[in-house]
């Protein structure tokens, strides 16, 4: 009862519990944004990109400047720490559903790969099939430049057509011309934003 007491007549809340969790909720939003800004900066979006920036300093500044009107304050340094983990897998959490950009996928086989091509060509997946010579003899190197929402199903028909393929993954910055079958507009497609 004498604890309730304490809490209650001479506990402050602002600079204990409401401030701390301000400034936790400020650095989750303005570390995710950062995120998503570097995100947004590879795939050369111009517009967006600076907005987020200017957005994210700011939630910043305002956090920091809070900090520094209380530098006993423990729990504010503790806010600041948790928020900025926190925005850091919030950022990658929401990276990997946005799925933006491009990848390269190359898949690697000693086998007749024809039956994983013609059904990687059915399921509407450009192709690009080379004869080459691996450390073990002849291989074929099969190319695919996919959308990045596409590699999950990509990497399950390989694995079902051929589990012992070698298989490499790697970030396209462009592209010119290709095979890529419109299927569904996202949000960040119907943006009138500019890119390089």
């Amino acid at each position: 009862m004498a604890l309730l007491e304490f809490i209650s007549a001479d506990f402050d809340w602002f600079n204990y519990l409401i401030l701390p969790l301000m400034i936790f909720a400020a650095r989750v939003v303005d570390v995710t944004l950062g995120t998503l800004r570097i995100i947004f900066v590879s795939r050369s979006m111009k517009v967006l990109a600076p907005m987020i920036g200017f957005v994210e300093a700011l939630i910043w500044l305002l956090a920091v400047g809070q900090i520094f009107q209380s530098l006993t304050n423990v729990g504010l340094y503790l806010a600041y720490a948790g928020g900025f983990a926190a925005g850091n897998y919030i950022g990658i959490y929401l990276e990997g559903k946005i799925a933006m950009g491009l990848l390269c996928v190359r898949t690697i086989t000693t086998e007749d790969a024809t039956e994983l091509i013609e059904y990687l060509k059915e399921n509407d997946f450009g192709v690009t099939s080379v004869s080459a010579s691996g450390v073990s003899g002849q291989v074929r190197l099969i190319l695919s430049v996919i959308k990045r929402k596409e590699l999950k199903r990509m990497i399950q028909i390989i694995n079902e057509k051929m589990p012992k393929a070698f298989i490499s993954i790697e970030d396209v910055r462009s592209v010119s011309e290709g095979f890529f079958p419109q299927k569904s507009l996202s949000l960040f497609s119907r943006l009138p934003l500019k890119r390089k």
